[in-house]
């Protein structure tokens, strides 16, 4: 089971964009990396061609689980991610309060 999932908000702990937040809007669990919108931007230059209009953009690149942290719902807190058993299921909880983390 992944500790990450879409939807989560997580916190930047390392990079260029340390100390930044925001809302996981992929994941790539075969590469360990997360997609967050207006995090590690990059700019690509795109040639024009037929209807494309060329320049330069701003792209998102993902970024690694090992750069992120979770941000606890309950207690607002950076966090790891943890695993209890909930009535044969298997459940996410936060480290630091104990409760259980629900994304939906």
């Amino acid at each position: 089971m992944i500790k990450f999932k879409k939807g989560d908000t997580v916190k930047i702990t390392s990079g260029k964009d340390k100390g930044r937040g925001g809302k996981i809007e992929s994941i790539f669990p075969e590469e360990s990396k997360v997609l967050i919108p207006g995090i590690n931007m990059y700019k690509k230059h795109v040639k024009g061609s037929g209807e494309q209009k060329g320049g330069i953009y701003d792209l998102p690149r993902p970024i690694s689980f090992s750069k992120i942290a979770l941000v606890c719902p309950k207690c607002k807190k950076n966090t790891r991610v943890g695993f209890k058993f909930v009535d044969d299921q298997k459940v996410r909880i936060c480290k630091k309060c104990k409760k259980e983390i629900n994304t939906k």
